[in-house]
């Protein structure tokens, strides 16, 4: 009976009653939504009795988290297994379990690979991170085509995307709301205690610890549906490329340097390619984040924001990459004021999205007048109008930029 997760889950861990075609469980960080797909997942293989054609899908943002949360996790599938132990064939990248039951991994960053393959049931993780998200969960539909109840279970800590919020309104829809403190009991002493103090009452902190779903800001620079009708795949060369800096004001945990990679079309549209940002690191693991994004996306120019360490930003640079072609920006107006025209751009149909950029698109959809509603710097936003002005305002006013 310890061990049996029947007797150790929380009521809102386990499966909920009646016909259903999606279960959706939305909560917070460690709340235990993974331990509660893993165990469905099991609990369909068990049930499948000792000799079976199961077939499930994992589908998880990339392939690397489907390895380290789904499957090799704390709470993944080969952690809680007992006498019925899946085995791992990562070249096929699949697991294989004792009574012949099949599942297959799959990335969001790979849609069409869904594509053929067909399914008994599916879980999918983090669907709100998911880079191709709608275009990944349609392909996953046409494959739920086996047996007589194709079912899916989606674990996901909350974002307004609209993919989350279309799901949730569908009448097959199942949903389960998890809170971080309700698995206090299975999390380190103080975890929580902490991060109410720092989050507590806070959109972020409501969102990833309360697992709520909040809705963009009525005040935002820029709306989620808009921005996910701009994403792209990129398949055309690009005229001009350039790596954008915003530099943290200090150091610590908290801290996030910036670093967004934009680039021009032929058609003079401007093409967001990444964003890169690190957090909480020193100022040469930042300035080496950087000069990788120039390499990488063999940019012409780097773009960085002077007005937290002056001359400094370029020496930092410069020390990792001394022929590093970089031209400062200094910010002489508010960062809503700077936001203003780039997000106009958005709205003149100017600017795409190579990827989704959830980190990046949270800040977009909760900046207002009076910043982010955290009271944090919203760094990677700052980055992308650096980045977009360099591309599609230069020349045109505030902000100016001078090369060293």
């Amino acid at each position: 009976m310890r061990r049996d997760w029947r007797f150790l889950a929380r009521a809102e861990q386990l499966p909920p009653p009646g016909d259903w075609l999606t279960w959706l469980m939305m909560g917070g960080r460690g709340s235990g939504k993974t331990r509660a797909g893993a165990e469905w997942v099991q609990a369909m293989v068990r049930a499948a009795g000792p000799k079976t054609d199961l077939r499930i899908a994992l589908v998880a943002e990339t392939l690397g988290d489907a390895r380290e949360v789904m499957i090799d996790g704390p709470s993944g599938l080969v952690r809680i297994a007992t006498r019925m132990r899946p085995e791992v064939e990562i070249t096929r990248r699949r697991l294989v379990w004792p009574n012949g039951a099949v599942a297959q991994i799959f990335s969001s960053e790979d849609p069409e690979s869904l594509r053929g393959p067909q399914f008994h049931f599916a879980w999918c993780d983090e669907l709100a991170k998911w880079k191709h998200a709608q275009e990944t969960f349609d392909m996953l539909q046409f494959a739920l085509r086996l047996g007589t109840t194709p079912r899916q279970v989606v674990t996901t800590t909350p974002r307004a995307v609209p993919l989350l919020k279309r799901l949730i309104a569908e009448p097959g829809t199942r949903l389960t709301r998890l809170s971080t403190s309700a698995n206090a009991g299975n999390l380190a002493p103080g975890f929580i205690a902490a991060l109410e103090r720092r989050y507590g009452g806070t959109r972020l902190g409501r969102q990833e610890l309360g697992g709520e779903l909040i809705e963009d800001r009525d005040d935002a620079l820029w709306k989620r549906d808009r921005l996910e009708g701009i994403t792209i795949r990129l398949t055309e060369p690009l005229r001009r490329i350039v790596v954008a800096v915003d530099p943290p004001a200090g150091s610590g945990e908290r801290s996030c340097c910036g670093i967004v990679v934009a680039g021009l079309m032929e058609n003079g549209q401007a093409v967001v390619l990444a964003d890169v940002s690190v957090e909480g690191k020193s100022p040469a693991v930042w300035a080496r984040a950087v000069v990788s994004a120039y390499r990488r996306f063999e940019a012409d120019r780097v773009v960085a924001e002077v007005n937290q360490g002056g001359e400094m930003v370029a020496a930092t640079l410069k020390s990792v990459e001394a022929n590093l072609p970089v031209s400062m920006v200094r910010a002489t107006r508010g960062k809503f004021l700077r936001a203003e025209p780039v997000a106009a751009l958005y709205e003149q149909g100017r600017v795409l999205h190579a990827a989704r950029f959830q980190q990046l698109e949270d800040q977009m959809c909760d900046f207002g007048p009076e910043g982010l509603s955290s009271g944090r710097s919203p760094d990677r936003l700052d980055a992308l109008v650096w980045a977009l002005t360099a591309l599609l305002l230069e020349g045109a006013g505030e902000p100016r930029i001078r090369g060293i």
